[in-house]
């Protein structure tokens, strides 16, 4: 567990393993969808995001 890059205060489980982050339920968005990523076919945030799910938060609180 660690704390989401963009909200310091945070605490999240969500780790970009390409970039080496922590990222948020409102900030969980692949930063290069469209470049190779090894972790990609393991990742929970690229999953989530191609599934369309909104981790049960409201879509204006995204960023």
């Amino acid at each position: 567990m660690g704390k989401c890059e963009n909200h310091p205060d945070v605490e999240t489980d969500f780790k970009c393993l390409k970039h080496d982050i922590y990222l948020c339920p409102a900030c969980s968005r692949c930063n290069d969808p469209d470049l190779y990523c090894k972790f990609r076919t393991a990742c929970p945030i690229a999953f989530m995001e191609k599934s369309g799910d909104t981790w049960g938060e409201d879509e204006s609180q995204k960023p």
